[in-house]
C-alpha cells in the first residue's frame, strides 16, 4: 500500500512543526579540507541557532562528532548520532507525512544527486529510515530516486517538480513522466504536479553551468526545485528572477516564471506568482553564482531567510515579511553553505506536528 492510499499526506512547509532536524557537516569532498569543513560547521550551526528560537531543533552527528557539535550549537540544541557522507537533510532525510493523528515518512532512494563523481552515499542512504524510526513514524519506502529539495507542496494537492531531476539518466532512467508522477501522488498525497524544465545553471556540472571562469564550483543537485520556485501558500508560489542578461539565469527563470504564471494548481487556481530578485552578485569564486532567496526555511513563527551580505538582502527580507506578516524574518549568512552546493532550505527537513 502507498501512504496516500493510507490516508497519509505531506503538509506543506508553513503547517505547523514538532521539530527541524539537520545533519552536521563532518569530512568529505564536500567539505574538501579542515578551514572549508571549520568554516561550514560555522554556517550550519548559525541555521541551526536561528531555526531554535521558533522550534525544538534535533542535529545527526557522525560517531564522536557531538561534543564539537555542541560547542558550536549552543544550548537547547539536541543532537544523536550515525554514521554520516554528507550534511544535506533535505535530501537524507525523511519526507514526513501525517493522516491527522499519526506520522508517518518516505524514505526515497537516494543515489548522491544522481551518483555525482564527487558524492558518497553508502550511509547518507540510510539516513532517512533512521530518522523516522527515532521520530516514531511509520516509514513508506520508494523506489523513486529523490530528494526532499526536488519537491515542494500546497498542501491541497499540488507538487512542483523539475525535469532535470526526476526524468534524468542519472536517477530515474527508464522512469516515464507518467510513473514519476504516479509514485510521487502515491506518496504524497498529491494529485497535480507542475513541472518545470530544469533549475538554475549553477546547479549543473559543465556544459549546461559554463561561465566566465570555466565550471561552476563542482557541487549541485542537476536542477533541485527549491533553489527555483517554492509555494508561499496554495495558489501563490515565489519564483527567483535573475534581472541581470548577462547572468545565464536571466533567461531560465524567465522561462520559468512563465510557466508557472500559466499554470493552474490542483484546485484550478491559475498561480499569482512573487518574483524575488536575485542577490546582486554574479560570480562567486570564478563561478556564476546561484544564490537565491527562494531556498529559504518556515519555521513555527518565523522564516528563515538566506543572506549574502547583498543590496537586494533586504528586499527579499520585505518582501517575504509582506507574504508572512505573522513570522518573524530572520536572515542568516548562507554563502558558505551556497559554496557546498545548496543553502539553508537544504540543510533543514521539518517533522510536521500531529
Amino acid at each position: 500500500m502507498s501512504a496516500a492510499a493510507d490516508g497519509f499526506r505531506m503538509p506543506p512547509e508553513w503547517a505547523p512543526h514538532e521539530r527541524t532536524w539537520m545533519a552536521w557537516p563532518g569530512p568529505n569532498p564536500t567539505f574538501h579540507d579542515p578551514e572549508a569543513l571549520a568554516a561550514s560547521r560555522i554556517a550550519w550551526a548559525s541555521v541551526a541557532r536561528a531555526v531554535r528560537r521558533f522550534e525544538p531543533v534535533t542535529v545527526v552527528c557522525g560517531p564522536g562528532q557531538s561534543d564539537g557539535a555542541r560547542a558550536l550549537l549552543g544550548p537547547g540544541v539536541d543532537t544523536v548520532e550515525r554514521e554520516l557522507d554528507d550534511a544535506w537533510m533535505r535530501d537524507i532525510g525523511p519526507t514526513f507525512l501525517t493522516n491527522g493523528r499519526e506520522l508517518a515518512a518516505v524514505d526515497w532512494t537516494f543515489n548522491g544527486w544522481g551518483a555525482q563523481s564527487w558524492a558518497r552515499w553508502e550511509h547518507d542512504a540510510k539516513i532517512a529510515a533512521y530518522v523516522a524510526d527515532l521520530a516514531g513514524a511509520r516509514t513508506y519506502a520508494s523506489e523513486l530516486v529523490n530528494e526532499g529539495g526536488a519537491i515542494h507542496v500546497d498542501g491541497e494537492g499540488t507538487v512542483l517538480l523539475t525535469e532535470t531531476v526526476h526524468l534524468g539518466p542519472e536517477r530515474n532512467p527508464h522512469w516515464t513522466r507518467e510513473r514519476v508522477e504516479a509514485e510521487i501522488h502515491a506518496q504524497l498525497g498529491t494529485s497535480r504536479a507542475i513541472w518545470l524544465p530544469r533549475g538554475l545553471t549553477g546547479d549543473y556540472p559543465p556544459p549546461l553551468s559554463e561561465s566566465r571562469g570555466g565550471t561552476t564550483n563542482g557541487y549541485g543537485t542537476l536542477g533541485h526545485v527549491d533553489i527555483v520556485a517554492a509555494f508561499a501558500r496554495p495558489g501563490v508560489v515565489v519564483a527567483h528572477h535573475q534581472p541581470d542578461p548577462a547572468h545565464p539565469d536571466h533567461e531560465v527563470t524567465k522561462e520559468v516564471i512563465g510557466i508557472l504564471k500559466s499554470a493552474t494548481d490542483a484546485r484550478g487556481r491559475r498561480l499569482e506568482v512573487v518574483e524575488i530578485p536575485a542577490p546582486t552578485t554574479l560570480e562567486a569564486d570564478g563561478h556564476w553564482a546561484d544564490w537565491s532567496y527562494i531556498n529559504h526555511y518556515l519555521c513555527n513563527g518565523g522564516v528563515v531567510l538566506c543572506g549574502f551580505d547583498d543590496p537586494r538582502d533586504e528586499t527579499a527580507a520585505g518582501i517575504f515579511r509582506r507574504l508572512f506578516p505573522e513570522r518573524t524574518v530572520t536572515l542568516v549568512d548562507a554563502r558558505t553553505i551556497f559554496s557546498g552546493g545548496g543553502g539553508i532550505h537544504c540543510v533543514t527537513q521539518q517533522q510536521p506536528r500531529i
